[in-house]
């Protein structure tokens, strides 16, 4: 009986702990945003005339990566926080996802409202 009660207190511990983690998961890391893009910087500062292929492949990698609201949100946060720290050409910023042929959920712009996007 009492090997039986601590099962159960076990397996309810889990369950808890189980759906706690669900419920605070982290979205994307800034670090990951930030690292997948770095290639393009070359692009946006307006040394490059076209996005690089490891442009491409971060703003994909992103892009799969970013999978729920949370993450999308995060992802456009971190992006507009960067961007305000880094002198860019907005408009080549906006064409990256469609030079790469990746379809995107939200713009790429400044004025975009993170919290709207689902």
């Amino acid at each position: 009986m009492r090997t039986s009660t601590i099962w159960k207190v076990l397996l309810f511990a889990l369950a808890v702990q189980a759906a706690a983690m669900r419920g605070a998961e982290a979205a994307i890391s800034c670090s990951t945003v930030i690292s997948d893009l770095v290639p393009c910087l070359s692009y946006v500062a307006g040394s490059a005339a076209n996005p690089t292929a490891a442009c491409c492949n971060g703003v994909k990698a992103l892009n799969a990566a970013a999978k729920t609201t949370p993450d999308r949100q995060a992802a456009c946060k971190c992006i507009k926080s960067a961007a305000a720290s880094y002198k860019y050409n907005s408009g080549k910023a906006g064409k990256i996802p469609g030079l790469c042929g990746v379809s995107v959920s939200f713009p790429i712009s400044a004025s975009v409202n993170c919290n709207a996007i689902h």
